[in-house]
């Protein structure tokens, strides 16, 4: 077996309600990781978004990424082992394009938005492993309903069907090292065993035999 590294980057994806924050503690407690979670408390332009999406996409998009990347530096400059709860990735490859294909958000704009990421991307460590949970769309549903957040109560199923689409294209062309789990049938938060046969998993990529 390797030797295990120092210092290990895990990142967790997935669409809405697809259990990432749940896990990212779930997988921190486990390994000793220190975990980090998206926080859009302090967006400035999520009530403007919100009354004109077509004004305001390109602004709360570029927040977000600029926000998640002095994010991401700042956490990566931490000498621990780390969690992300979502990515960087998805802002580009899901919110920003969904926004743009509903004609939420310009060609002009979203290119510009494009052109910026691709030249943030050279400065960006991708992570030693990225945790994919794919779930069907009840899933999703049931999931969110569960929490009962109630800003979520007005998603609707034709969205979350759309960032599914989104997602399943960007996973299949993500070129480093990824994890995909289907999670329609596993309670990973209330069986203990669910939950293990995650963790096997995680620790067969990580510090498997071959790695």
């Amino acid at each position: 077996m390797s030797e295990q590294k120092k210092h290990q980057y895990i990142a967790i994806a997935g669409n809405i309600g697809a259990g990432k924050s749940s896990l990212t503690g779930l997988l921190a407690q486990h390994f000793g990781w220190q975990a980090f979670y998206e926080s859009v408390d302090d967006n400035p332009y999520l009530a403007d978004f919100y009354e004109d999406m077509l004004r305001w996409s390109f602004n709360l998009q570029i927040y977000f990424l600029s926000s998640r990347f002095r994010h991401q530096k700042d956490m990566l400059k931490k000498e621990t082992s780390l969690i992300q709860d979502r990515t960087i990735y998805e802002d580009v490859e899901i919110f920003a394009k969904n926004l743009h294909q509903m004609s939420l958000m310009s060609d002009r704009d979203f290119n510009n938005y494009e052109a910026l990421f691709h030249e943030m991307s050279y400065y960006l460590r991708p992570p030693d492993l990225l945790i994919y949970l794919r779930a069907q769309v009840p899933t999703l549903v049931r999931q969110i309903q569960q929490r009962g957040r109630e800003y979520e109560n007005s998603i609707r199923i034709d969205y979350l069907e759309r960032l599914n689409n989104l997602y399943e294209d960007w996973i299949g062309r993500y070129p480093h090292e990824k994890l995909i789990i289907d999670t329609d049938d596993l309670d990973f938060v209330n069986d203990k065993e669910d939950l293990g046969s995650i963790i096997g998993l995680v620790e067969q990529r990580l510090y498997g035999l071959f790695n």
